[in-house]
C-alpha cells in the first residue's frame, strides 16, 4: 500500500493544486512512482481520461506532472456547478444527475464506500500517493460526513501539509486560526505550515514564522514564493480569467460565459509570441479581436440568453460581419447555430434560437457523450484554410446532438475508437466542433496564428516549443521551486514515520 501525504489549505486557492502537482513531479524526479488523489472536486474545468471518463483537470494536471496517464480513481467525486445553488454530481466518472446543495447533502455519506474504495485500489499501484484537500478544513459547518479534507486523511490515514496564502494577507491570522478551530485528533494530523505565494525578502518572515511555530506547535515546512507559472488551473477563481490578452499584435476574445467550462482549450492560442488571449464579458472588448471564440458551457440555454441580453451577440455578428472569424467549441458550437432545444428538459426544457452563423441544429439529450478522439480538419474555407488537413486530438464532453443541415460542411474527421465521424460545421468564416483541445494538436495554435497575423498584416516571432514540451518544462519549473523552497527533508521524514 503507499505512503501519503496531503496538501490542506486554509481557503480555496490558496495553491494546493499546484503545490500536490510539484511533490507527484519531485517524486517522480527522485525515482518513485507517485499518484495525486481529490476526493472531491467541484470545477467545470474537466478531463476525460482513456477509458470515457469525467475527472476534474486539475488531477489530470497533476497525473501528467506525475508521468502518468489520467485515471478516474484520482478524482472520484466531481461537482459541475450547474446553477447558483445546483450541479451535476459525476461519480466515478459517470453522471449520475442534477442536485441542489440539500440534496446533495443529503446523499453525501452515501459516497463515502466510492471514495475509499477509490483511493485504496489507487494506492495498492503506486508508492506515494499526495492527496489535495478543498477549500478549508476548518469549515466547521461542512465536517459531518466529510471526505475531502480531514475525513479523507482519516481514510488514508494521511498526514498533512497545512497551506496559507499570504499574497492575499492575513496568513498567520489564517494559518493559526484553522488549527485552532480543529479537534485534537485532526490538529494531530497537521505536520507542517506552508507559507504559499510569497514575495519579497523571506528573512522578512523569520520572526513571524518563529511565534507561529510556538503557538502552533507545528514547524514551517517552508515558504514558497510567487512563481509565474503557465499551467491548467480550476476556473472559477483563476487568474486566468482575469486577464487582459488584448494588447498584444493578435487580440484571440474568448467570450467569458456566466458559466463558462474548460477554458484551458485555449491556453496553446497564449502560448505563440504575439498573441494575446483576452476573456471578454463585454461588448466593446470584441471590438479589435482578430478571432472570437465561443467556448464551452455548463449551462448552454442560460448562457445564450445571457450572450443576447448583455449585447454580446450583436458585438459577436457586428465583428463577424466585419470579416473576423468565430470559433465555437462545444456549447458554443451549439450556440453558434440555428436552433437549440431541449425537450427532455436536461438543462430545464425549452428552445432557443441560435446566431445562425452554422446551418446545424442542436437537440439535448440526458445521455452524456464523454470520450477521447483524434483526427484531422477536413479541407477549411475561409480566413482559416491554412489549417486545412492539420492532426488534432482531444475529447468529447457535451449532453447535445447536433446535426447538419443539407449541404452543410463538417470541420474535422474524428475517430472515436474504430469508429470514424464527421464533426462540426463551417460556413462563411464560421467555424465550430465538439472537440475539446483542438488548438493543442502538434502546431495547429502557430498555424492559426500565423494566419491572423497575414490577415492584419503583422509579422510575429518565431513559433515556441510544442505544446507538450512547454508543459513539462513548466512542471520542472514548479518542482525546482517548490523543492528549493519546502524542507524536503522533513517531507520524506513525515512520509516515512506514518508509513
Amino acid at each position: 500500500m503507499a505512503k501519503a501525504i496531503m496538501i490542506q489549505g486554509t481557503a480555496s486557492n490558496t495553491g494546493k493544486s499546484l503545490l500536490t502537482a510539484a511533490l507527484c513531479r519531485i517524486f517522480w524526479q527522485d525515482g518513485l512512482r507517485a499518484a495525486p488523489f481529490k476526493a472531491q472536486n467541484m470545477a467545470l474545468n474537466s478531463f476525460i481520461t482513456a477509458d470515457g471518463f469525467e475527472i476534474g483537470r486539475a488531477q489530470a494536471m497533476q497525473a501528467e506532472a506525475a508521468g502518468i496517464p489520467p485515471d478516474v480513481r484520482m478524482n472520484p467525486v466531481l461537482l459541475k456547478p450547474s446553477s447558483d445553488v445546483g450541479s451535476q454530481v459525476i461519480v466515478n466518472g459517470v453522471a449520475r444527475g442534477h442536485y441542489t446543495a440539500r440534496e446533495y447533502w443529503a446523499q453525501k455519506k452515501a459516497l463515502i464506500p466510492a471514495v475509499r474504495q477509490a483511493y485504496e485500489s489507487l494506492a495498492a499501484e503506486y508508492d506515494v500517493i499526495v492527496i489535495e484537500g478543498a477549500g478549508s478544513p476548518a469549515e466547521i459547518n461542512l465536517k459531518q460526513d466529510d471526505f475531502v479534507n480531514m475525513g479523507m486523511a482519516r481514510i488514508a490515514n494521511a498526514p498533512v501539509l497545512l497551506v496559507g496564502d499570504i499574497d492575499r494577507g492575513g496568513v498567520f491570522a489564517a494559518l493559526y486560526g484553522t488549527v485552532m478551530l480543529l479537534e485534537e485528533a485532526e490538529r494531530a494530523r497537521i505536520r507542517g505550515l506552508i507559507v504559499n505565494k510569497f514575495r519579497g525578502d523571506p528573512e522578512i518572515l523569520k520572526p513571524g514564522l518563529g511565534q507561529l511555530e510556538a503557538l502552533t506547535g507545528k514547524p514551517v515546512a517552508g515558504v514558497v514564493p510567487w512563481t509565474p507559472l503557465d499551467l491548467d488551473e480550476e476556473d472559477s477563481l483563476s487568474d486566468t480569467l482575469r486577464q487582459d490578452g488584448g494588447r498584444e499584435p493578435l487580440c484571440v476574445a474568448v467570450v467569458r460565459l456566466p458559466r463558462l467550462s474548460n477554458f484551458t482549450d485555449f491556453a496553446a492560442l497564449g502560448h505563440v509570441p504575439g498573441v494575446g488571449v483576452r476573456y471578454a464579458a463585454r461588448p466593446q472588448e470584441l471590438m479589435n479581436a482578430d478571432l472570437i471564440i465561443l467556448p464551452g458551457t455548463k449551462s448552454t440555454l442560460s448562457d445564450l440568453k445571457w450572450l443576447r441580453e448583455s449585447g454580446m451577440e450583436a458585438a459577436i455578428l457586428k465583428r463577424h460581419a466585419a470579416g473576423a472569424p468565430v470559433f465555437g467549441v462545444c456549447g458554443g458550437y451549439q450556440m453558434l447555430g440555428e436552433t437549440i432545444s431541449d425537450p427532455e428538459g436536461a438543462e430545464g426544457g425549452g428552445e432557443m434560437r441560435g446566431l445562425g452563423l452554422l446551418p446545424v441544429d442542436t437537440v439535448f439529450r440526458p445521455e452524456k457523450t464523454t470520450v477521447q478522439a483524434a483526427g484531422a480538419l477536413q479541407t477549411v474555407a475561409g480566413a482559416l484554410a491554412p489549417l486545412s488537413g492539420m492532426a488534432v486530438q482531444g475529447y468529447e464532453i457535451h449532453m447535445g446532438e447536433t446535426v447538419r443541415r443539407p449541404g452543410a460542411r463538417p470541420l474535422v474527421t474524428l475517430r472515436r475508437g474504430e469508429m470514424e465521424i464527421e464533426d462540426g460545421c463551417q460556413a462563411e468564416n464560421a467555424y465550430g466542433t465538439y472537440l475539446h483541445g483542438v488548438f493543442d494538436g502538434e502546431g495547429v495554435a502557430p498555424r492559426l496564428a500565423e494566419t491572423l497575423a497575414e490577415k492584419r498584416g503583422v509579422t510575429l516571432a518565431a513559433a515556441p516549443v510544442s505544446e507538450a514540451q512547454y508543459k513539462q518544462t513548466q512542471y520542472d519549473k514548479l518542482a525546482d521551486t517548490v523543492r528549493a523552497s519546502l524542507d524536503m527533508a522533513l517531507v520524506y521524514r513525515i512520509l516515512e514515520e506514518n508509513a
